[in-house]
Order: structure tokens, then C-alpha cells, then sequence
């Protein structure tokens, strides 16, 4: 697509999607918590999915007792439960692991379960896989990705993330270096070379492989694995939407900037910790609190102590940033009654329809510093957390890039802000044309959503 402005082509008018915001958002008028926002739930409906256009994004999850069954189980089991989940039952035997950053090699008892195949409702040019799980001492997974093309060729088994909760036992990771020539896996996301020539991915199966030390009855617990794929359409520019909801919600505020020089081994400390703290802000307002046990380590003159707890706990070795999007779904999923997944959305009407809902979202953009008035800066890659809409239609922001954390709180104009988030192709500083992110989001919401809560998720395309 080319570079030029697309906004001729006009205001596109209200969705269903859009008249959903404003019915969710009436109903939960007067209550910004999310513990209201759940209990208004039983006055909500669900989406009209079938009078919706088609989405060029496809976000398929199992979670349920039936999607763990459904898969090839070698080893593994599905445990029927409130939260159901997968573990390992009977191992298929040992293998060593040489953890490329610990320089050791230890012997772990293995299982493997493998979904059944997938075939993506859109052709997809990238996909992202994520998940929720427990890793006790002594325990840590694998999830890998074999797609199809669409000439029906398929690629090779990718690993999309080595992970543990801790970082006692192995240090997680994402593994570079992972290419057949057609489609590469860039750090968390594998991704077609050529997007405008190449074939597309048609399906996919993901495998989980669970881990722990031999001669132990000690497991993971899978609760949650998910996978998005999407074909956003190439372009500089995107449609501008209509302002359909006033609502701002609670979310606590923390800053990135006051834990520069604070454990530099974790990406230089807080100057890159933009994607932990904006979790921390989204984890705390649904309640998640970290002990002053799982606290200790931190040096007790650093305020907001749990802002680098979030950072350690999301830190990828290989990438040796705290920006992975799988890891922060992950970390998320740690906390009691949590759940976290990373998508795109494909507008502001989607974000409108979640803060409604009294869900804040995670968003991932990049942009120069002209490009969003009230930033005072430029980035090349920033996490926020959009916790509202003005009057006026304007985005709320956490923005963690703040000189503290009274001055988080921001506004940004909505036609700048949906720019830089949706577009997948930029200029940058040097004027090569480089990419965007599309509408990538971090979203977490509990696992037992409210009626309002599972609607708005539904309707952005998120199973729950």
C-alpha cells in the first residue's frame, strides 16, 4: 500500500462493535474498578459477531477441559478443575538442556501435548503465541509453532519462547537465529519475510513441551495457550474511528524513569522497563499484589519495589530486554484469578468497547516525537497503558515514560494516537521506512470475566 494519506477516504461510521461500547459503557456509568465493572456484568449482551466485518486477526486459545483433551497428549494430562489445565503425568523420558546464558547443562524428564491443526480465518503474514502457566522450582515449558503456507508447504518446528516463572533454574528466552528462508521468528513473533510477495501462513499446530528435574513429582501447569495470527493490511496511514465513549478508569500509576540505574542487568534498569511497569499498573488495578517475601530481594530504598520485581520476572535473555509481549502475558498470569493474552486490536472502537467493559489495555507503538503532541519524546518501541477516553474522544494513557509517577497520566489527540499504534509501516528518524507494530496489546482480565467483561473480550476477538 502506498505512503500516501488515506484519511480522504472519510470518517467511517459506528460499528456494531462501536454501538456496544456506548451500551456497556451506560451500564457501568458512576463505577470505575473493575470490582464494579464485574458486578454490573449480568446486564450485558453479546456481540452480534455475524453482522460484524471480517477481522484480520485471528486469536485462537484452549483453555478449557475440552481443548486439552482435544490435543495429542504424549506424556501429559488434562486436569478438569475451576481452572482447567495441563500437567505432566507420565514422562516420555530425559533429555539435557545446555541453557545457552547459565553455560550449564542439566537432565530434565519431558511430556509433550500438540493442538490439533488450526487453519487461520485470515491469511497471516505474522503470528504470536502466549500463554498462562505455573512453573514451581524445579519445573519450566517450551512452547514451539509449525505452520502451513499457503502452497501448502510447512515450516519448521519454531520454539516461540523457553520459560519459566523464576529464573532459578533456567534463565527464559527466546531463541534466535530461526529461519527456512520464507518466514524468520523475530524475537516473540514469526513472521513472513516478504509479506508482499511471499505466501502466507494458512494454519498452524503449537506444541507444549513441560518440563522438570527426574525422579520428581513435580509439574507445570498449563492453564492458557493462545496463539494470534493476522494480516493487517500494509499502510502508513489507517481510518480515523468516531469517538463513541467518556470513561476513564482507575488504573494505579508507576513510572519507569525513577528506576534508571536500578539493576542494569535487567536491560540498564528502568530507562527500558516501559513493558513491566505498564503490566504492574494493569496487574495491580485488578487487584494482584506482590508479598514483601517475593519483595526482599529488592533494594529497600527503591520506591515502587514491585516495578522491578515485574521487570526481573519478564526479563528475556536472549532478546536481554524486559519487551518480550509472551513473557509480560506470562508474568500477568502469575497473580491469583488472572489471566493474560497478547493480540491486535484493529481500531479505537476495540479499545473503547474494553475500557467500557472496565478493561485497561496495553498498547505497543512506535513513533517520532512530532508525531504525538504531549510526549516530549520520540521511540522506536513503547508500551502504555490506554486507561480511558475524554469527552472530546481523546486516548487516556499510563504513559511509564514520566519523570514520576504523579506526572504518568497523559492525553493524547486520538487521530495521532491510532496512527502510530495501528500502522504497520513508518518513517523514521533517518527516513527509512521501518515498521509498526499494528495494533499489538497485552490484555489481562480475571479468569472469571463478568458478563460485560466476556462480551467486550468476545468482540474483540478474544475467546473467554
Amino acid at each position: 500500500m502506498s505512503s500516501a494519506d488515506q484519511s480522504s477516504r472519510g470518517v467511517e461510521q459506528p460499528s456494531r462493535r462501536a454501538l456496544l461500547a456506548v451500551t456497556v459503557a451506560a451500564a457501568l456509568a458512576g463505577g470505575a474498578s473493575p470490582a464494579t465493572a464485574t458486578a454490573a456484568g449480568d446486564a450485558g449482551e453479546s456481540p452480534d459477531a455475524g453482522s460484524a466485518p471480517a477481522r484480520p486477526v485471528d486469536h485462537r486459545a484452549w483453555f478449557t477441559y475440552a481443548d486439552w483433551t482435544g490435543g495429542t497428549a504424549r506424556g501429559t494430562r488434562a486436569v478438569a478443575a475451576t481452572r482447567p489445565g495441563l500437567v505432566l503425568g507420565t514422562p516420555l523420558g530425559t533429555v539435557d538442556y545446555a541453557d545457552p546464558h547459565t553455560r550449564t547443562t542439566a537432565r530434565w524428564e519431558y511430556a509433550t501435548w500438540t493442538s490439533p491443526v488450526h487453519r487461520l480465518t485470515v491469511p497471516a503474514t505474522e503470528v504470536i503465541a502466549s500463554w498462562n502457566a505455573k512453573t514451581p522450582a524445579g519445573t519450566w515449558l517450551q512452547t514451539e509453532l509449525k505452520a502451513t503456507y499457503s502452497d501448502g508447504t510447512d515450516t519448521p518446528w519454531y520454539v516461540m519462547g523457553r520459560w519459566a516463572s523464576g529464573d532459578q533454574d533456567i534463565k527464559r528466552t527466546s531463541v534466535d537465529g530461526q529461519s527456512d528462508g520464507r518466514s524468520t521468528v523475530q524475537t516473540d513473533t514469526l513472521a513472513i519475510d516478504d509479506a508482499a510477495a511471499g505466501p502466507r501462513l494458512a494454519s498452524y499446530r503449537i506444541r507444549l513441551t513441560l518440563y522438570r528435574r527426574p525422579g520428581t513429582t513435580l509439574t507445570p501447569t498449563v492453564w492458557r495457550l493462545g496463539v494470534t495470527g493476522s494480516g493487517i493490511p500494509d499502510r502508513f496511514t489507517v481510518p480515523a474511528s468516531v469517538p463513541g465513549l467518556a470513561r476513564e478508569l482507575a488504573v494505579p500509576r508507576y513510572s519507569q524513569e525513577i528506576h534508571k540505574g536500578q539493576y542494569p542487568e535487567y536491560d540498564n534498569g528502568g530507562e527500558a522497563w516501559c513493558s513491566p511497569t505498564s503490566s504492574q499498573m494493569v496487574i495491580e488495578y485488578w487487584g494482584g499484589r506482590l508479598t514483601a517475601g517475593q519483595l526482599a530481594w529488592v533494594d529497600p530504598s527503591y520506591a515502587d519495589p514491585q516495578v522491578c520485581h515485574a521487570a526481573r520476572h519478564t526479563y528475556d535473555h536472549q532478546y536481554r530486554g524486559c519487551g518480550n509481549w509472551p513473557f509480560n502475558a506470562a508474568y500477568a498470569a502469575t497473580f491469583k484469578d488472572l489471566q493474560g493474552v497478547v493480540t491486535r486490536l484493529t481500531s479505537l472502537t476495540d479499545l473503547e468497547t474494553l475500557i467500557a467493559a472496565g478493561i485497561p489495555a496495553v498498547t505497543s507503538q512506535s513513533f517520532l516525537k512530532e508525531e504525538l503532541t504531549g510526549a516530549g519524546y520520540g521511540t522506536a518501541g513503547h508500551l502504555m497503558t490506554v486507561i480511558g477516553f475524554t469527552a472530546g474522544g481523546d486516548v487516556i494513557a499510563n504513559d511509564p515514560y514520566a519523570v514520576d509517577d504523579a506526572s504518568v497520566r497523559r492525553v493524547y489527540r486520538r487521530r495521532q494516537f491510532e496512527n502510530v499504534w495501528l500502522r504497520t509501516r513508518r518513517t523514521n528518524a533517518e527516513g527509512k521506512v521501518v515498521s509498526g507494530t499494528g495494533g499489538v496489546c497485552y490484555l489481562y482480565f480475571p479468569v472469571c470475566p463478568g458478563a460485560l467483561q466476556r462480551a467486550a473480550l468476545t468482540s474483540v476477538g478474544v475467546r473467554v
